[in-house]
């Protein structure tokens, strides 16, 4: 594939995943310094990228998502046509993002073969067959663009880390010092998306918290979406009275706010979810509790995380809800998570 000067890539549509993109977008960047490059981004997603350097431009897209409205995704590709980009890299597997792109007229238009898209993309890639690449979903997307012959050979490893670490920490800790939160906070995350599967429990979140915060002297803030707001107002109200100081955050905050915050937290305590993905790319020590879903495939990168998990016969059963009692999820101990903690914190 000939190489881009102006390169659009449309990000994927969940945070965890865009994450995981990141070491990608990275050597996508290395292998064409002077292309310009922008990302397309669910508004829910765009801020994730507001200090990256290797991008020139982040460009919202707003339309409702799935095979609806074709409307709105008519003027939002005859919008990109405006802009004369002339290669797109599709990380989502969506025939929409496929369609917009169509709609564009961008020329070059890269993604894997999936819903029944490849007609619509100019070099359509099929997706890796299972173990031909290592596990980890950051080798999805690095798979991606070796086989569109922009990266030589798929590195040995390849952790996430989000840029602008030491700003965002200086912005987190005005953002929770004006809640209350002076001193080294711990951070705690006890909702997450796609059904409550994979959610520990508030009360278990609770008491972890609050052995790791009187050990350690930490304040503690829960975090959390507005619809999750009652969540963890069950973690805060439990907690809060046990150690120096707590609060509860959920709603309040937007993505680029949440990101600074949790750069200013000395550890972090999450489920699977958007907010664990984005701890540990900040460098922030964390542990994850992980039940129905793939600790392997998308689990915490790096030294600086641990993953708690009670192994059982059904896990991962990657369900929205589980069917019978959420053994995977009963058999982790208060205990055991503060421990994790403690001993990163060392």
């Amino acid at each position: 594939m000939h190489a881009p000067s102006k390169l659009m890539i449309r990000a994927t549509n969940w945070l965890g995943d865009a994450v995981m993109s990141l070491p990608a977008l990275r050597l996508v960047r290395a292998r064409f310094p002077d292309a310009h490059i922008a990302v397309l981004a669910r508004p829910w997603v765009a801020d994730l990228y507001g200090r990256e350097t290797w991008l020139n431009e982040v460009i919202p897209y707003t339309p409702a998502p799935g095979r609806t409205r074709f409307g709105e995704k008519w003027r939002a590709g005859r919008a990109l046509a405006a802009r004369g980009f002339d290669t797109a890299l599709l990380l989502p597997n969506s025939f929409e993002a496929a369609a917009v792109a169509f709609l564009a007229r961008i020329p070059n238009r890269l993604g894997y073969a999936r819903d029944g898209r490849g007609w619509l993309l100019t070099q359509s890639v099929e997706p890796p067959p299972k173990g031909s690449i290592p596990a980890h979903e950051v080798f999805y997307y690095l798979e991606l663009i070796r086989r569109a012959g922009w990266l030589d050979a798929l590195p040995a490893e390849a952790a996430p880390e989000l840029e602008g670490v030491a700003e965002a920490r200086v912005q987190g800790v005005a953002h929770l010092e004006a809640r209350g939160l002076g001193g080294p906070v711990l951070g705690v995350s006890p909702g997450a998306a796609f059904g409550t599967a994979k959610r520990w429990y508030p009360e278990r979140f609770a008491e972890a918290a609050v052995t790791v915060a009187r050990e350690r002297g930490l304040a503690v803030a829960v975090f959390g979406s507005a619809a999750e707001r009652d969540l963890c107002e069950l973690v805060h109200t439990t907690a809060g009275p046990q150690v120096r100081a707590a609060h509860n955050f959920a709603g309040e905050t937007t993505l680029r706010q949440f990101i600074d915050c949790a750069a200013a937290c000395r550890a972090f305590l999450t489920n699977d979810s958007g907010s664990m993905h984005i701890a540990y790319a900040l460098r922030v020590p964390t542990v994850a509790v992980f039940g129905p879903t793939d600790h392997i495939g998308t689990g915490p990168c790096g030294a600086h995380t641990r993953i708690v998990r009670h192994p059982v016969e059904c896990s991962p059963c990657k369900l929205r809800e589980c069917p019978i009692d959420h053994r995977c999820m009963q058999g982790v101990r208060p205990d055991e998570v503060a421990r994790a903690v403690l001993e990163l914190l060392k």
